[in-house]
């Protein structure tokens, strides 16, 4: 082959960032090179077909995440090709690395440029490829570009740790830099490639995933072209056009949309016309910068007197996504629960017979069937129709520990990314980030507030399409003649609820508390030991001693958070006086504190009698005047026998 020289040779290795616009690693690619290798490499290990699966695909990606991830780069490829460049795209046998390291010696390639990433099965690939492109005298450069701010740099900010608050994180973060939208007329000619097969993009029928005929094909199109054309539909259209005449009073409605986007708000049951923007898979492929839309974003907010604010915010939701990303880099196990400082130890059940009926959407329990099936034939939903079927899978219903529902989340969601999809099942399953366990999403009435008639059932779950509504959500409450008059019997037609949501919840909470319990308990360098500060009843007038011990005296408010409290105090105790108006909500998340401050000690004060009996009931403590009776881990002191107008409770973390 003749060869590009080495100096004016650049290969843009494109794995996520299927995208031309806010490309970094591209535009430093084109302005290197006379010739511009753009690669992308079709890897086994995500599109090898699997017969075993429990559905069409490969053992980590169903068909739809695999249709979504060629749409992407045949429409990527047509994108390089209007700028006068086409995409090389490669087949590894094997390992992807080898032959990305193959490419690069047999073109005689002078400059790798590929976007950087967090995840450990592309931490390892790409160190594999830098160390060869390195030995082999080839530069290398590998922007931050997936998210909007630099994960390694936000943890040497914070002392070389990750901020475990989403408040902490949005403190150090500050303004995302600006995005790279130069536009292109043209693109350095692709130099010569010798003997490699470069192959079309395939389509999803010639991968050997079996007949797929009767696949449902989602709403969803991949590629960069489909992901600017829902961010501007997202940003100006989320109205009925049809019903506005003038165009600056559409122009106003479309802003207004945008201004007041709050999450976790919206409506699970949408889904001919998602509540959301519904971007998240074209972020997840890098179809669309995230740099882009948050700058998009605040044009908006620019033209418009008030909008919403992080966290619930649209920009709060990217905000969201890079607090998840810098977490999971920085900390060691985050997609496990063993080995991980920051997940509790929770003593799942194993039930292979419970989780297939989670998994092929047959609970018995239509709202959670309906979402399940959703998934696994648009590899999509609702947010808030996720948390229902993770916190049923976990804490709430059949308690399974949250690694296998991840899993299932991993392979069929479009949008599936390694960080957010970790970061959410440490929180739904109360293991990490979120704590109040008590608080369950009903199977039931959940859905049911949202959509009381059930269309969403009805469209997912076709058997029981003619279900009254009054029974859509509960169908083994029907009378039998209504079963038959609609052609759906329980226990035959579908299935009868696999576990009673009551009983069940109830026995979650408990085995929950006991977890818990015992996760403060190994924490604990006393192993159990109880100092004589801790058995001692605490009064009011200890307060000014607490105070001359190095301890802070704090007020809580209701627009303060504990978690924001402790974080302040910087290794202090923490000793929060709540008054009467203080929100009972702080108790149920004041183990948090103990979590994520940075105090060797979290205290609670309180003369408030609801909070007291909150403090009681969350920590399921049958006699406060017992203290044998309490982990020791924990002491809750009262006036009287009951938890009457003093309570104090103090962890050590």
């Amino acid at each position: 082959m003749e060869a590009a020289t080495a100096a004016t040779a650049a290969m843009v290795w494109f794995r996520k960032g299927l995208r031309v616009h806010d490309n970094p690693a591209l535009d430093a690619g084109r302005r290197a090179s006379a010739r511009l290798y753009p690669v992308f490499v079709l890897d086994p290990r995500y599109l090898r077909p699997d017969p075993a699966a429990a559905s069409p695909g490969s053992a980590r990606a169903g068909v739809a995440r695999v249709r979504f991830l060629l749409e992407s780069l045949a429409d990527l490829d047509a994108r390089l090709r209007r700028l006068g460049s086409r995409l090389l795209l490669l087949r590894a046998r094997d390992d992807v690395a080898d032959t990305v390291c193959a490419a690069l010696k047999d073109w005689n390639i002078g400059k790798l440029c590929f976007e950087s990433d967090t995840e450990p099965y592309a931490l390892a690939r790409d160190k594999k490829v830098t160390d060869f492109a390195m030995a082999s005298g080839i530069e290398v450069f590998t922007p931050v570009s997936h998210t909007l701010f630099d994960p390694a740099e936000i943890i040497k900010k914070n002392g070389g740790r990750p901020p475990l608050t989403y408040q902490s994180f949005v403190s150090i973060a500050g303004e995302p830099p600006e995005p790279v939208m130069e536009e292109y007329s043209e693109l350095p000619r692709v130099g010569d490639t010798g003997e490699y097969e470069l192959l079309p993009v395939p389509t999803v029928d010639e991968l050997g995933y079996g007949d797929i005929s009767q696949e449902e094909i989602p709403p969803f199109r991949g590629g960069e072209t489909e992901a600017l054309r829902r961010m501007k539909e997202s940003l100006q259209n989320k109205v009925d056009v049809s019903a506005f005449l003038e165009l600056h009073i559409l122009n106003h409605i479309h802003q207004e949309w945008v201004a007041k986007f709050e999450k976790p708000k919206g409506d699970p049951s949408a889904f001919l016309k998602p509540a959301t923007t519904a971007l998240s898979p074209y972020l997840k492929f890098g179809c669309l910068s995230s740099r882009h839309f948050y700058q998009c974003i605040q044009v908006v907010y620019r033209s418009v007197k008030n909008h919403t604010k992080p966290p619930v915010s649209l920009t709060g939701q990217l905000l969201w996504r890079d607090f998840f990303y810098t977490v999971s880099y920085g900390t060691p196990n985050f997609d496990r629960m063993k080995g991980n400082k920051i997940c509790k130890q929770i003593p799942w059940s194993e039930s292979e017979e419970l989780f297939v009926a989670w998994r092929d959407g047959q609970t018995g329990y239509p709202w959670i069937d309906a979402i399940m099936i959703q998934l696994r034939k648009w590899g999509w939903m609702h947010h808030l129709a996720r948390h229902s079927v993770a916190c049923f899978l976990t804490r709430g219903d059949m308690f399974i520990h949250w690694e296998k529902g991840r899993d299932v989340f991993e392979r069929l969601l479009i949008d599936s990314d390694w960080a957010i999809n970790n970061g959410n099942w440490l929180w739904l399953s109360c293991s990490s980030f979120f704590y109040q366990y008590h608080r369950i999403y009903s199977p039931i009435t959940f859905g049911k507030k949202y959509d009381p008639n059930g269309n969403y059932i009805r469209h997912f779950i076709p058997v029981l399409k003619d279900m009254p509504k009054e029974y859509i959500y509960e169908p083994w409450t029907a009378p039998l003649s209504i079963q038959k008059k609609v052609k759906c019997i329980i226990g035959k037609d579908y299935p009868k609820p696999v576990v009673d949501h009551e009983t069940a919840s109830k026995d979650c909470r408990k085995r929950m508390g006991e977890a818990y319990a015992l996760s403060h308990l190994d924490a604990n360098p006393t192993k159990g030991k109880t100092s004589n500060s801790l058995r001692r009843k605490i009064s009011p007038g200890d307060k000014a001693t607490s105070d001359a011990s190095n301890a802070k005296l704090l007020k809580c408010s209701q627009d303060e958070s504990y978690q924001n409290m402790a974080y302040r105090t910087n290794k202090t105790d923490i000793f929060c006086f709540c008054p009467q108006d203080c929100t009972t909500a702080s108790v149920n998340s004041f183990d948090a504190v103990a979590e994520q401050s940075r105090a060797p000690e979290a205290a609670l004060f309180t003369t408030s009698k609801e909070m007291c009996q909150m403090a009681g009931k969350h920590y399921d403590l049958s006699a406060v005047a017992a203290e044998s009776s309490m982990p020791p881990w924990m002491r809750v002191f009262s006036r009287g026998k009951d938890l009457l107008p003093v309570c104090y409770v103090r962890i050590l973390t």
